[in-house]
Parts: C-alpha cells; structure tokens; sequence
C-alpha cells in the first residue's frame, strides 16, 4: 500500500507530494487543481509493463483531446501535453515515486535520437548502413525513453515524429490478457462504458465476489436479487446497458440501464474494486449520479471491501455531502495505520492538506470547509 507519492514535471505539477495516505484517500479541491492528473500519475506506477504504460497514456491522452494528426492523417499522441508547462526539449523529464516501493517509481525522459546511434562497422547499437545514410536527417529528432528505476537496463525507446508526436502505431499491436485485468481500475464518467463492465463482470461470475456486487446494488435497490449479462458475443458489441439484466423479487428481468444512472454508477464501482483486488481503485468524481442519502452506504460498502480485498482507493470530488457522508466512517474507525484521509489540493503548493480520520470527523461536527 502507498503510504507516499511524489510527482515531478508531470502535467500541471513541477513539483508535489503527498504524505499519510491511507487506505481510503478521497482527492478535493479546485477545478484545473489537479485531482485528476494525480490518479493518472498512481495508474502509471501500478503499470505491470512498458505496453502497459502506453496502452493508458493512449486512452487518458485521447479522452482529454491531446492527439495530432500527421501528413498521413494518422493520429500521434501530442507527449508535450504530459510535461509540465507543456514544454519539451532535449533532456525534459518527469518522474514519479512512491513509497514504500512496491510499485516500481517510473520516469519519462526525452533525448535526441541521433545520440542512440552508431555509424560504423560491427554489431554494436543500432548500426545504420553506410548506404542508409541519407536517411539520418530524419532521425535527428527527439526520443521518449520509458524507465523504471528498479529496472534501469528495461529501458523502452520510442522515436517522435517531427510535430513531437507519438505515433499510436507503436501500441496497436498491444492486446490486453482478460485474464490477467491490470491491478489499478480506473472509473470515470468516460471509461464506464458498457464493454467495460461486462468484461469486469465476467470476472466475477460465480465467484464469492458476485454476492458483494449484488448486495451493493441493493442499496438503491433492495428487491434486486441477481445480475446477468446478454451471452451471445455479438449482442455484448452493442454498446446499450440492455446487455446487463436486474433480476427482482418479484421475478421480473429488467435492464439495468432503465433503472437510472445512479444504478450504473454503483455497478461500475462495486465491479472495479472486487476487479482491483490486492491493488487499487482510482475514482475520478466518485459522487457523480447518487443522490447524498446513498454516499454512507457507499462509503461503507467501498471501506469494508478495501479491507476485505487489500485495496487501496483513491477518488476525487467537488461535493461537500461526498466528504460529509465519508465523515460517518471515519468517525467510526479507530485512528490507524490503514486509515481514511482526505487531501485538499492547491494551486501552487508543493503538498497536500491531509485531514486523518479524527480531522475529519472534526470538520464534518464543525461544518468546517476541507475542499
């Protein structure tokens, strides 16, 4: 479990950290404040392998529109978007770290291609032919270098275009294994998608794991008995929610999707985090779609199943009744080592305000302003 984070020269942070992280981490502040770029920082360190690595910076950077096109129409991801100030050169690096180091730290650096380069006789580095030569000159641009520094000689190198983009052909040919699901689960309005959670549902079929679901669902629901999903391949490309059911007491099937969003929010979370066993839950506005006469029992379901799975979960918010209702668990839960915190993120500053479980409980009795 990460007791810290440090973030270097990546995105709109050039320096920052944060201390006391406990099991349940609930991000607030400010809009453009940076919430967001923090989880995507802690998905990028739970990453099993450099595919890994740009399969996420690939849908991350294409949800927030941070792509070109080249002369062929074909889509580069735009890296300068990932630098702080968004500005790169030879030598422009951000890293990332932990503590303890059970994720590996990572660091992104970008240096000139042309440096990588042998021209000469023999088998050493990357030989270019004599009757290649006319080509250097378009080889002299920048190179993103991928590297973990537990695994400095695991080193991945990947040549940008002219424009400073990389190209999506490099993780094309990268195929997710269903049955080896990354550890970190990242939920966001974007990624709930219908594919999304039949693929995270299916892991859980006939497993204990699919009772904890149902029960989560039975808290806007209480008559709700079973889910199941559409079983034929070709009906589960359609992107409806018609291809998840709701089983009632009374017997009667109904798709999940008329029963409201907030319904399809609860699914998405209780499916990533039994999905994130052993390793750890992002939520990006965790509050979106339940009503705050639901967010206790939210909290409780989410707290209880961390414990139960080892995972450790980080979300973010902008309500005052989400922190609120998390206050009721803290206040419930001795002060300890695996605890609840709330960090407040501020423009400018190199470190997050913590509030521990007893601070929070505090502010909540005291309706005193921690976003």
């Amino acid at each position: 479990m990460l007791k810290s984070l440090k973030i270097e020269n990546f995105r709109c942070f050039p320096s920052f950290e944060m201390q006391q992280l406990g099991r349940l981490n609930l991000i607030v502040g400010t809009n453009n404040s940076g919430k967001t770029s923090i989880l995507e920082a802690i998905q990028l360190l739970t990453c099993l392998s450099h595919l890994e690595i740009l399969q996420i910076l690939k849908d991350k950077m294409t949800e927030r529109g941070e792509y070109i096109s080249d002369k062929n129409g074909e889509y580069e991801l735009d890296i300068r978007h990932l630098f702080y100030d968004r500005m790169i050169q030879e030598k422009s690096e951000f890293s990332i770290e932990s503590y303890p180091n059970y994720f590996k730290d990572i660091r992104f650096s970008l240096t000139h291609i042309r440096d990588n380069i042998l021209i000469s006789s023999g088998a050493i580095g990357q030989l270019i032919p004599s009757d290649e030569l006319d080509l250097l000159p378009d080889l002299i641009g920048l190179e993103l270098n991928i590297e973990r520094r537990a695994n400095p000689n695991g080193k991945l190198k990947l040549p940008l275009s002219s424009d400073d983009g990389l190209s999506i052909s490099h993780i094309k040919g990268f195929r997710r294994d269903l049955r080896n699901l990354p550890k970190a689960q990242f939920i966001s309005l974007s990624s709930l998608t219908t594919e999304k959670t039949i693929e995270l549902f299916d892991q859980v079929v006939l497993t204990t794991e699919e009772e904890l679901v149902t029960k989560s669902l039975q808290i806007l629901e209480p008559n709700i008995k079973r889910i199941a999903a559409k079983g034929s391949e070709r009906s589960r490309q359609n992107s409806s929610r018609g291809n998840l059911f709701v089983q009632l007491a009374n017997q009667q099937r109904i798709p999940i999707g008329s029963m409201g969003d907030g319904m399809w929010r609860m699914l998405g979370l209780a499916l990533a985090i039994v999905n994130a066993k052993d390793g750890v839950l992002l939520v990006d506005e965790i509050d979106t779609g339940l009503h705050f006469t639901v967010m206790s029992d939210m909290w409780k379901m989410l707290w209880e199943t961390a414990k139960r799975l080892n995972v450790q979960i980080f979300a973010t918010t902008h309500s005052n009744d989400c922190w609120q209702s998390l206050a009721d668990i803290a206040n419930a839960e001795n002060p300890s080592e695996d605890g609840i915190t709330i960090h407040r993120i501020e423009k400018g500053k190199p470190n997050s305000i913590v509030f521990t479980e007893r601070q929070i409980a505090i502010a909540a009795e005291r309706n005193i302003e921690v976003r």
